[in-house]
């Protein structure tokens, strides 16, 4: 397994990912996204997996205004927006190679090999 967590430190959902997969020893790479972004192909590859570009927004974000933005765009303008500003992506983002969840999601991750 190669298992990637995008997230922040002060989302509780991220460290409730982290802890998921210390207790099980796993290895996994934690990317601050408050540091650093993902690259255009971890987001299409992480967008791809989820269903789309809707079920990777987290509709509860602090950026309210940029949330009804990305409502009303194109869909070629909506992922581009949502590329440049990912801070209001669904966190923790975990990928395991192609495999993407996004959220807090332990019965998903417990299937993967």
């Amino acid at each position: 397994m190669n298992i990637q967590i995008f997230g922040t430190k002060k989302c509780s959902d991220t460290r409730k990912a982290e802890r998921f997969f210390k207790e099980r020893r796993i290895k996994y790479q934690f990317i601050d996204m408050k540091e650093k972004d993902m690259s255009k192909g971890e987001f299409n590859s992480v967008k791809q997996s989820v269903g789309g570009l809707d079920n990777l927004i987290d509709q509860n974000a602090k950026d309210k205004d940029l949330i009804i933005l990305i409502k009303y765009l194109s869909d070629t303008n909506k992922e581009e927006k949502v590329f440049e500003n990912q801070h209001i992506i669904k966190t923790p983002v975990v990928r395991n190679g192609k495999k993407a969840t996004v959220g807090y999601c332990p019965d998903i991750w417990k299937e993967w090999d």
